[in-house]
C-alpha cells in the first residue's frame, strides 16, 4: 500500500493573458497520507484553489495549462491518464467541494436529480436506492425536510443550504480523497461546526483523506493534521499543525497568526500584514514576500529561498534560517 493517497511534485500551473504568463502555481510539492487532513492556507490569489483544480484536471484550456510536475493519486500520475480514465476517478475516488455553490449546481435540475446522478453513475445504485441514499445524505449535512429539498431547484435554496448540498454530493460515493475548497463559506458558526464534524466523522469512519483549503485559521487549528502555507503560488512553510501554530518560522506565517483574533485580548484594531500580494506578472527572482517583510535582507531581494527542512521538522522557505538549515544538514 502506498504511503500517500496524493503526492504532488514540482507542480507548475500557468495562465496565458494579454499581459503575459501568470504562474499561478509555481513548483509546488505536497503529500496527503491515508486518513490525513491536510490544510492549505494563505491569502486570496496565492494558488490554493488552482492547486486543487489541477489535481481534478479542471484547469481550463487553452488559456490555462499544467506546464510541469507530477500529480500522483495512489501511485498513478493523473497527468498521464486519458480524459475517460480521469473522469472515472473524478467524482468517485477523488471528489471536490467547490467554493461557489451558487454557480456549481445545474439550475435546471432538481437537487434530487443532482444527488442521485453520482450514486447511479459511480456507485452502481438503481434509482430507488439512489433516491433513498440522497435523503440520508441531506440529513447527514444538517438539512431538515429532505423530502421537500430533493424536489427543489437550486434557486429555491439559500447559499448556505446549497453549500451543504455540494458537500452531500461530494461525499456521496465515499471518495478516498476529498478536496474541500472553503467548504464552510456562507455558513453560520453552528452549521459550520456541524459540517466540520461531518467531515471528521467521515474521515474516521471511512479512512478518507481530506485536502482542505481555507482562509480560516480557526478551521485549520480544529481540523488539520498537517498545514501547507502558500504565498504567490509557492509553498513558504509547512509542518505539523501543533508545531506550526506554536512555533511559526516564516514571517508570512507569523503575520497570518498575528492577524487572528484572540479571545479575551481586547485590541483597538486587528493586526494586518502591511502591503499587498505582488502582481503575478511582475514577480522576479527574489523572495516574493520581501516587500512586506520586516526582516528583509539584501539576499531576499535578489534570490529566491528554497524550501528547506529545519531542526524541528518544519519546512520553511526563508533566508533567516540558513544557519539552522546548515546545522541540520
Amino acid at each position: 500500500m502506498s504511503d500517500s493517497v496524493l503526492r504532488i511534485r514540482n507542480l507548475q500551473t500557468q495562465f496565458r493573458t494579454d499581459e503575459g504568463i501568470v504562474r499561478a502555481v509555481d513548483d509546488v510539492s505536497l503529500r496527503v497520507k491515508p486518513g490525513e487532513i491536510v490544510c492549505i492556507v494563505g491569502e486570496s490569489g496565492c494558488g490554493k484553489s488552482i492547486t486543487a483544480l489541477s489535481v481534478m484536471g479542471l484547469v481550463e484550456e487553452p488559456a490555462g495549462q499544467i506546464a510541469g510536475g507530477v500529480i500522483e493519486f495512489e501511485g498513478q500520475d493523473l497527468l498521464q491518464l486519458s480524459k475517460h480514465h480521469l473522469r472515472a476517478i473524478r467524482g468517485n475516488e477523488i471528489s471536490m467541494i467547490f467554493q461557489e455553490p451558487m454557480s456549481s449546481l445545474n439550475p435546471v435540475l432538481t437537487i434530487g436529480e443532482q444527488l442521485t446522478e453520482p450514486l447511479m453513475v459511480h456507485g452502481g445504485l438503481n434509482r430507488k436506492a439512489a433516491s433513498k441514499r440522497a435523503l440520508e445524505l441531506i440529513n447527514e449535512v444538517g438539512i431538515s425536510r429532505p423530502e421537500q429539498i430533493v424536489r427543489s431547484y437550486p434557486h429555491e435554496l439559500s447559499g448556505g443550504m446549497l453549500q451543504r448540498i455540494m458537500i452531500a454530493i461530494a461525499i456521496s460515493c465515499q471518495p478516498k480523497l476529498l478536496i474541500a475548497d472553503e467548504p464552510t463559506t456562507a455558513l453560520d458558526v453552528t452549521i459550520q461546526a456541524q459540517i466540520l464534524d461531518t467531515l471528521r466523522r467521515l474521515r474516521d469512519d471511512t479512512g478518507m483523506s481530506i485536502l482542505l483549503i481555507t482562509h480560516d485559521l480557526g478551521v485549520v487549528a480544529e481540523m488539520a493534521d498537517y498545514v501547507i502555507v502558500m504565498y504567490s503560488g509557492k509553498v513558504v512553510e509547512e509542518g505539523d499543525v501543533v508545531e506550526l501554530f506554536e512555533h511559526p518560522r516564516h514571517p508570512y506565517t507569523q503575520g497570518l497568526l498575528r492577524s487572528k483574533p484572540v479571545i479575551h485580548q481586547r485590541k483597538e484594531s486587528l493586526y494586518s500584514i502591511p502591503g499587498y500580494v505582488p502582481n503575478p506578472l511582475e514577480l522576479k527572482e527574489s523572495c516574493y514576500f520581501h516587500e512586506r517583510c520586516e526582516h528583509c535582507m539584501d539576499i531576499c531581494r535578489n534570490q529566491q529561498p528554497p524550501l528547506r527542512e529545519l531542526d524541528n521538522g518544519q519546512k520553511t522557505a526563508c533566508w533567516l534560517y540558513e544557519q539552522e538549515v546548515a546545522a541540520h544538514v
